[in-house]
């Protein structure tokens, strides 16, 4: 295959992708509009998958997908001169979570296998074939139902799932994947424009991507409604039916334990010690030590992803409201997955 021409239609793809996000729909031709069909049809069969945060995904996308972003990502690593077949099982918990896999075996001069998930069967596909069409058909890749006849496999799925993934594979050159989620730590001294930043990173994709915060580690004297007051713009959410029945739910059970919460009506606050917190549910705890705090960091890091917080704590963090905003040389579980692909 011809790199240059595979990062050349990936460059176009990024520039597709973004101009179909500029206009307005009134001005869109045949192109634009199988593309608006395609979100409209994930969004049915995947309630999750609103327009609003597929177009979010495919903005964070456009902006990846520069000539100046792949070349210094790609600069690092070596291309593989024998092709192989890497089987690839995709997640489908937010819009286009595998697609960064898929970019990275293909650009490695290897073939793709890939398994969707059955909640993301649309996109990925869709922008495969324009990355094809853009590269001048340098793009190989399969589609299947299972994986069979491949060199190599990255695979994610839940804990449980990783389990029968790890004895499946366990004789293949592999990555297995488990659950993640991402955690913040407050200084007390945030604006209230840094906590609104965090509200987006509790709140885009409704909560569900390993890179959502869903526990909070604040000060002794940090005032609650401090976070409340900052997440009232996604108070909208409540609106979608699959989020508020997961609220009414957690809701019910917290009151039936005679649990202490804090409600604001589409969220909840619960003083708890568990790193995963339940849909509309955030976890938080008080410190008086950040060397607790670093303490927990390290006992559970590896279910984290990320930290949220100000870079003066030390924390190897990242700033408000980048959870969302990984580069292309940001890897899912911290495993450089370009590194591992040059081992297949």
């Amino acid at each position: 295959m011809n790199i240059e021409k595979q990062v050349l239609g990936l460059i176009k793809l990024g520039d597709y992708i973004k101009e179909f996000l500029a206009k307005n729909p009134e001005g869109y031709n045949d192109n634009d509009l199988d593309f608006e069909l395609l979100l409209k049809k994930s969004e049915i069969e995947n309630p999750w998958f609103t327009i609003d945060n597929q177009k979010f995904a495919l903005q964070q996308w456009s902006g990846l997908l520069t000539e100046e972003n792949i070349k210094n990502w790609l600069k690092d690593y070596s291309i593989s001169k024998i092709t192989k077949r890497v089987g690839l099982i995709l997640a489908g918990n937010i819009p286009l979570v595998g697609f960064h896999d898929v970019i990275s075996v293909v650009l490695s001069n290897h073939i793709p296998v890939i398994k969707l998930s059955s909640k993301d069967k649309y996109m990925v596909p869709f922008l495969l074939r324009k990355w094809k069409e853009f590269s001048d058909d340098q793009v190989n890749y399969e589609f299947v139902e299972r994986l069979k006849d491949f060199d190599a496999v990255i695979a994610t799925g839940s804990n449980n799932t990783a389990r029968y993934l790890e004895y499946y594979f366990k004789n293949s050159l592999s990555i297995i994947r488990k659950n993640r989620t991402s955690a913040a730590v407050l200084k007390g001294d945030e604006t209230p424009e840094e906590l609104q930043l965090l509200a987006k990173d509790i709140f885009q994709y409704f909560g569900l991507g390993c890179r959502n915060v869903t526990r909070i580690f604040i000060p002794d004297d940090f005032l609650i409604d401090r976070l409340f007051e900052s997440f009232i713009e996604y108070k909208d959410i409540i609106n979608h039916n699959k989020y508020a029945n997961n609220y009414d739910y957690n809701r019910a059970v917290f009151l039936l334990n005679q649990d202490k919460f804090w409600d604001n009506n589409f969220v909840m606050l619960k003083e708890d010690d568990k790193l995963f917190s339940p849909l509309s549910v955030v976890h938080f705890s008080r410190y008086s030590s950040l060397d607790d705090v670093k303490n927990f960091i390290a006992e559970n890091g590896e279910s984290i992803q990320c930290i949220v917080a100000k870079e003066e704590l030390g924390l190897d963090s990242i700033g408000f409201g980048e959870a969302q905003n990984p580069s292309l040389n940001t890897y899912a579980d911290n495993v450089d997955t370009m590194k591992f692909l040059e081992l297949v």
